[in-house]
């Protein structure tokens, strides 16, 4: 596994973000309202110009692994507070997913402790609190890993927010994985360590990887973590600095967990931007997140796109 291991530079650190400043709240409110009226038009020459690397070949594979979803209760969200111009309402969930690789046992985006409200969304701004609160109902992840019978061998987030991070905090042993962009930012940034994020990460064996590797179909940088090319992460930042989808070769086709980066499937198929609140909050980097939620829509039909948060896509791959 093509993994290096980073000292840890989480333990001390305070947990508690910035406050969001005046101009931050002013621009989440304007923004919020032109989502309603005026949806972001999809860019045309930017797809063009991913349209013919869409086409190209995925990385070859000499192993395939198999995903699992683990058990998760979801919630109905009304679609126009979430994107924009999108009606109806979606149902999501706080997901968590396991890759059975033949060399380890790979627990994805580690969701919820026990007790999430106490540990974890009271950390978060007040604004974001009220609106990200899950409910009671809500499954921790160290209770649906225990429901399917995983023990993971370590944790791989696609980015450092609470809800991908946090259910470390019921796993203390376990090794933790993250871009080594991602880490880098979680110990200095101002809104990646509410949450749980810097208490989950501290005291236990953190591993890094780079982004070194060559293009894959509409993505810039690559990482094959087995070099067998079963499990390969690309770059999706925007959403976070270091956020990475996972393409994993399945034996029913390649499937890429993308977490953040489009929160529901129809997001990515409508091309529609997050909704200015809480898009402006979340997103570190609006454009650039604009920008990969592009490349996720140019990508070949055959892929299947599955964001962390869009549960019935996610239940494809869910434990009978």
């Amino acid at each position: 596994m093509e993994l290096r291991n980073r000292p840890n530079p989480f333990a001390g650190l305070d947990p508690l973000p910035a406050a969001y400043t005046s101009r931050q709240l002013v621009e989440t409110a304007v923004a919020g309202a032109r989502s309603f009226v005026a949806p972001r038009r999809a860019d045309r020459r930017l797809l063009d110009s991913l349209s013919e690397r869409a086409q190209g070949p995925l990385p070859p594979a000499t192993r395939t692994v198999r995903l699992q979803t683990l058990r998760q209760r979801p919630r109905p969200v009304p679609s126009r507070l979430l994107y924009e111009g999108m009606p109806g309402a979606g149902r999501l969930s706080l997901q968590s997913f396991v890759v059975h690789h033949p060399e380890a046992t790979i627990l994805i985006d580690p969701a919820v402790p026990r007790d999430a409200d106490a540990r974890a969304v009271s950390e978060l701004q007040p604004l974001l609190r009220r609106t990200v609160r899950p409910p009671a109902t809500t499954i921790p992840t160290i209770e649906a890993l225990a429901t399917a019978g995983v023990r993971p061998d370590l944790a791989l987030s696609t980015h450092a927010h609470w809800d991908h991070v946090s259910g470390l905090l019921d796993l203390p042993d376990l090794p933790a994985v993250l871009h080594d962009e991602e880490l880098t930012w979680a110990a200095a940034g101002d809104h990646a360590p509410a949450g749980g994020v810097r208490r989950g990460l501290a005291d236990r064996d953190l591993l890094e990887f780079s982004l070194d590797g060559p293009p894959v179909l509409t993505f810039e940088r690559s990482h094959d973590l087995f070099g067998d090319g079963s499990i390969v992460l690309v770059d999706l930042a925007g959403h976070t600095p270091g956020s990475v989808g996972v393409l994993l070769a399945t034996v029913g086709g390649p499937v890429l967990l993308v977490g953040d980066a489009a929160w529901h499937g129809l997001q990515i198929e409508h091309l529609r931007q997050r909704s200015g609140f809480p898009g402006c909050l979340v997103d570190v980097d609006r454009e650039q997140t604009w920008r990969t939620l592009h490349r996720l829509h140019a990508l070949p039909a055959s892929v299947k796109v599955v964001p962390a948060h869009d549960h019935e896509r996610a239940s494809e791959w869910a434990t009978p």
